[in-house]
């Protein structure tokens, strides 16, 4: 499989079903900040990490492919992405890790300057690219039906890699740093 097609010479690119649309169309700003997020997360996988880590990061890489999917498909391409929807469920694992590093972490009582090691400062780096992508599903959601859940999903994506910011550091015995109004 060739790696360059020459049909996007034209400023358009392809859709899961065929039609085509500007490169510079809203579905392409979420998916492409979508597939941003997963090169980001890729950065922080590749780090030293907990297995568990790793695990949950995996899945997240996944379903982010799904939901790249989901908004890179027209009408047409229904059927190719019939079984990539994201679930309650998927928003659960979430949320259970959340819950879980929490549970493990000293209570937050002001804002925290985002670095630390380079795992937990990687971690608000993929925590801003969320929430930049889901700013951008929800635009297009404004003009195109979106799968609720994955706005959701994203939602408390960005606030799982928060939270695993501060474990990381915690973890490593690096203390956070408070911000301070001057």
């Amino acid at each position: 499989m060739k790696i360059y097609s020459k049909t996007g010479d034209d400023g358009t690119t392809g859709l899961i079903g065929g039609s085509r649309v500007k490169k510079y169309d809203l579905r392409l700003e979420a998916y492409g900040t979508v597939d941003e997020l997963n090169a980001s997360i890729g950065v922080l996988r590749s780090l030293e990490l907990p297995e568990d880590v790793v695990g949950i990061l995996n899945q997240i890489q996944n379903k982010l492919f799904n939901i790249g999917s989901l908004l890179a498909s027209d009408d047409n391409g229904v059927a190719f992405t019939a079984n990539l929807a994201i679930t309650e469920e998927n928003i659960k694992v979430l949320e259970y890790a959340i819950d879980e590093y929490q549970n493990q972490l000293p209570e937050l009582s002001q804002f925290i300057l985002p670095g630390g090691n380079f795992a937990s400062a990687q971690c608000h780096a993929a925590r801003t690219v969320c929430r930049r992508a889901e700013r951008r599903i929800l635009e297009f959601a404004q003009q195109s039906k979106v799968q609720s859940e994955i706005v959701i999903y994203m939602n408390r994506l960005s606030d799982y890699f928060f939270v695993l910011s501060r474990k990381l550091g915690f973890d490593s015995g690096i203390e956070e740093v408070k911000w301070m109004k001057d």
